[in-house]
């Protein structure tokens, strides 16, 4: 079992954007939503009229919960480490994790700003997890 994704024709423009400390979502021109995870499509309207767009990488913390235990490879390492939801400032709900914040200190709602954590076993990809925001 691999904890690194897999990277297709389509998601390859997402983790290459990755990999350069962007964060891509998607957007529907037909109901002028937008969304995460990468889909070929709007799962709001069903439209085609998709497309890639960097995000603010600005959220807010929805909840979180601490991980004491993970016996998965690489979490088990990890531990104890902050599995997170966060509000992007775009719209989109992300699952993720929040990193260089002490437990203590987490509050619904509190800024955050993403950054990347090379994983893989060269780094091949970078994924998007997120930090206190400055100020």
């Amino acid at each position: 079992m691999t904890a690194t994704p897999e990277a297709d024709a389509f998601s390859r423009t997402y983790w290459d954007a990755a990999a350069e400390g962007r964060l891509l979502l998607r957007h529907c021109a037909d109901c002028d939503r937008s969304h995460h995870y990468p889909r070929e499509f709007c799962p709001y309207c069903w439209s085609e009229a998709v497309t890639w767009y960097p995000a603010s990488g600005r959220a807010t913390l929805y909840t979180w919960s601490v991980v004491h235990r993970n016996d998965l490879p690489p979490f088990g390492e990890r531990v104890p480490y902050v599995a997170a939801v966060v509000d992007l400032a775009e719209g989109p709900r992300l699952m993720t994790e929040v990193v260089d914040c002490a437990e203590e200190r987490l509050r619904i709602g509190m800024e955050l700003m993403v950054t990347f954590r090379p994983e893989g076993a060269e780094g091949e990809f970078a994924v998007p997890v997120f930090r206190p925001r400055p100020g």
